[in-house]
C-alpha cells in the first residue's frame, strides 16, 4: 500500500552557504567516475566486444551491460546502509569511497589485460570487478548531497553534479573515440582521471564523523528496503525515473553499431565519441541551469519539457541519413537529457522519507537506475538481434533501419510514460 506523504524532515546539513569551489568539491567524483563511464559505455565496450564475439555482438554486449549492472543493483543496497552507520574517524562515506575506488582502478587494469588476451570470460569477470568497485564508492557518495547541502542550495549542487558528470562523460567518450585502437593508453587515461577526481572529493569534503550506531538487524532492513516505495511521492518518482532510464540504456550501449550499420561512418569509434560529445555538450549548457531554474519554478516543469523533448529526438534518430543528421539531433536530445539529469537528481532529494536515514533511501533511489541498466541492454540486444540474418562465420553482423527503429520507438514510450506519470507526484512543485 502506498501511503500519502507530502511532508519530509529536514536535512541534517548545516545552513550555510556552499561556494562554488565547494560545489565543485562535492561534485568532482562524478567527474572521474563518469569519464570511466563515458568511454566504456559509448564506445570501448562495443568496440571490444566486437572484436570479441563478432557474430553475437549486440547480444553479448547486452548481456554485458546486463551484468555490470546486476552488480549496481544490489552493491548499493548494502553498501549505503553501512555507511549510514559508519563511525570511522575520518566519516561514513569516505571509506567506502576509497575501498570501492582502489577496487575500480584494480578492475580497469584486469579489463585491459583480458581484452589483450582475447579472453572473453575473463573480460565479463574483470567488468563484474569494476562495477562491485565503482558501485561500492557510488553507494556511499549518493549520501553526500543529503549530508552536506541544504535543501534550498541541492538544485544548485544537482546542477554542478550534471556539469561534472556530463562534461567527464563527454571527454570520456572523445578520448575513447581517439585511443579506442591503443587499448594502453585508454586505460591508462582512465585510471589516472579517476584516481585524481576521487582524492579531490575525498581529500576537500567535510565530514562530521558518527560517533555511534546502533548496529542493523539485517533481516529487518532488506524486508524494509521496500519501506521507501510505500510513500507515494518517493514511489512515482522511482517509477518515472526508472522508465527515463529504460529507455536510455536500452540505446545507449548501441549507439557505435548504430553509426557503423545503420549510418555507414568510416570510423564509427571515433565518430561514436564525437557523436556522444555533442550529445553530452548540450546535457552540459542544459544540466547547471535546469538545476538552478528548479529551485525557482520547481522541478515538474522542467522534467515535463526535457522529457519531450528526449521522446521526440528518439524518434527523429529512425530518419537520420548522414552523420549531420544524427549530430543535430544529437544536441537537441542532449538539451532535454542534461536538465532532466539535474533535476532528477533534486527531485529524488526532495522527496526522500528520511533524512536520516539518506544512504539507504538513496541506494534504493539508485536502483531506479541500475535496474533499468539490467534489463535495457538485454532488450535493446533482442530487439536488435530479432530481424537480422546470421551472418557468415567470421563475419561481423549488420542491422537494419528496421531493427534500429523498433528500438528508437521503444525508448520513445519509456521517456513520454516517465514524464505522463510524474503528475502523480503531489509533494514537489
Amino acid at each position: 500500500m502506498i501511503e500519502e506523504h507530502v511532508e519530509y524532515p529536514r536535512p541534517p546539513a548545516p545552513h550555510r552557504h556552499i561556494n562554488f569551489i565547494g560545489h565543485l568539491t562535492l561534485a568532482a567524483y562524478w567527474f572521474g567516475s563518469n569519464f570511466i563511464w563515458g568511454a566504456l559505455l559509448g564506445v570501448v565496450n562495443a568496440s571490444e566486444v566486437e572484436v570479441l564475439d563478432p557474430l553475437n555482438k549486440a547480444k553479448t554486449l547486452g548481456l554485458l551491460s546486463a551484468v555490470g549492472a546486476t552488480v549496481a543493483l544490489i552493491i548499493p543496497l548494502i553498501v549505503g546502509a553501512l555507511s549510514d552507520r559508519c563511525t570511522s574517524r575520518y566519516g561514513r562515506r569516505s571509506p567506502y569511497m576509497l575501498f570501492g575506488g582502489v577496487l575500480c582502478g584494480l578492475g580497469l587494469i584486469a579489463m585491459f589485460l583480458s581484452f589483450s588476451a582475447r579472453n572473453l570470460n575473463l573480460f565479463f569477470g574483470s567488468y563484474f570487478l569494476l562495477q562491485f568497485g565503482s558501485n561500492t564508492a557510488l553507494a556511499a557518495y549518493s549520501g553526500v548531497i543529503p549530508d552536506q547541502v541544504p535543501e534550498d542550495q541541492r538544485g544548485v549542487a544537482s546542477g554542478y553534479m550534471a556539469f561534472m558528470s556530463q562534461f567527464s562523460t563527454l571527454l570520456g567518450a572523445l578520448a575513447a573515440g581517439i585511443f579506442v585502437n591503443n587499448p594502453l593508453v585508454m586505460y591508462g587515461i582512465m585510471l589516472v582521471v579517476f584516481a585524481t577526481f576521487l582524492a579531490w572529493t575525498l581529500l576537500g569534503m567535510r565530514e562530521v564523523p558518527l560517533e555511534k550506531a546502533e548496529p542493523y538487524n539485517w533481516g529487518e532492513y532488506f524486508a524494509g528496503l521496500i519501506a521507501p516505495l510505500r510513500h507515494r511521492d518517493f514511489a512515482w518518482v522511482w517509477i518515472t525515473r526508472a522508465l527515463m532510464m529504460l529507455g536510455f540504456y536500452a540505446i545507449q550501449p548501441f549507439i557505435l553499431y548504430y553509426l557503423k550499420d545503420l549510418i555507414g561512418v568510416k570510423n564509427p569509434g571515433k565518430e561514436a565519441g564525437f557523436m556522444i560529445a555533442i550529445i553530452l555538450f548540450g546535457a552540459t549548457v542544459s544540466g547547471v541551469l535546469g538545476g538552478a531554474i528548479s529551485d525557482r519554478i520547481g522541478r515538474k516543469p522542467i522534467v515535463y519539457l526535457s522529457s519531450g523533448i528526449i521522446a521526440a529526438m528518439s524518434l527523429a534518430f529512425i530518419f537520420c541519413q548522414t552523420m549531420t543528421h544524427v549530430l543535430i539531433a544529437g544536441i537537441i536530445f542532449g538539451l532535454g537529457y542534461g536538465a532532466y539529469i539535474s533535476v532528477d537528481w533534486a527531485l529524488g532529494t526532495d522527496v526522500l522519507p528520511s533524512e536520516q536515514d539518506a544512504g539507504k533511501d538513496m541506494a534504493v533511489w539508485h536502483v531506479s537506475m541500475t535496474f533499468p541498466q539490467a534489463i535495457g541492454g538485454l532488450v535493446g540486444g533482442i530487439i536488435l538481434s530479432s530481424g537480422r540474418s546470421m551472418g557468415d562465420v567470421g563475419e561481423v553482423v549488420k542491422y537494419t533501419r528496421q531493427e534500429f527503429g523498433a528500438l528508437f520507438i521503444f525508448s520513445a514510450i519509456c521517456f513520454t510514460l516517465g514524464a505522463v506519470l510524474l503528475r502523480n507526484v503531489k509533494g514537489a512543485r
